[in-house]
């Protein structure tokens, strides 16, 4: 009998190998469900594509915030949220108004500003106009201009370019009424309306 009952004890452990297969059969079912798991190998592609998800808007956000700064320019085309009337342009230290040639002609009828001519070279005038200085020459003859700052200066050029600069330069000089032509004689001339030639030397 004690034979007996050590060779049973022998074959007691032959059950440990089939635990231990079902113990690796669990791990490798639980690696399989879960699906979702990246390998190691493709963890550094995964960090990239949200690297460049996170530039890209950026980017799209960098160029929106720069389109809307740059939408923004500094004549108002229509009423200004802060009250201004359209036509104003923001110079520096200052500003002044744009007008249309037909503009102008309305208020020719009943003039009651000076209006400056200030292309160079020469290139005829608009009847009506008081003051011939063209506009690099303004600093240096601001004697010639009105002693009331607050004096209303119309101004105009060949086309609105050489104005505009005058504009700015009599906003240096002080003047709060300033008022350019835009489109200048080039726009006057289109409208039908005719310029004289006088002597300005």
């Amino acid at each position: 009998m004690a034979r007996s009952r050590r060779t049973h004890r022998r074959s007691s452990p032959s059950t440990r190998p089939a635990a231990t297969h079902g113990t690796a059969t669990s791990a490798a079912g639980a690696r399989a469900a879960r699906p979702g798991s990246a390998s190691p190998a493709a963890r550094p592609w995964g960090r990239i594509g949200i690297g460049l998800v996170v530039a890209l808007a950026a980017i799209v956000g960098g160029y929106a915030l720069l389109s809307g700064s740059l939408g923004a320019g500094t004549t108002a085309t229509g009423p200004a949220d802060d009250g201004r009337p359209a036509g104003v342009v923001e110079g520096i230290g200052g500003r002044w108004t744009e007008i249309t040639v037909d503009d102008l002609a309305a208020k020719l009828s009943a003039k009651d500003f000076t209006l400056l001519n200030v292309k160079t070279p020469y290139p005829g005038e608009i009847e009506g106009t008081d003051l011939y200085i063209p506009y690099d020459q303004l600093a240096q003859r601001a004697a010639e201009l009105p002693a009331d700052k607050g004096a209303e200066l119309v101004v105009y050029c060949r086309s609105g370019n050489q104005s505009a600069i005058a504009a700015q330069t009599l906003v240096d000089l002080g003047y709060t009424n300033v008022v350019n032509v835009d489109g200048g004689i080039v726009a006057w001339v289109d409208s039908g309306r005719q310029v004289i030639q006088l002597d300005r030397s």
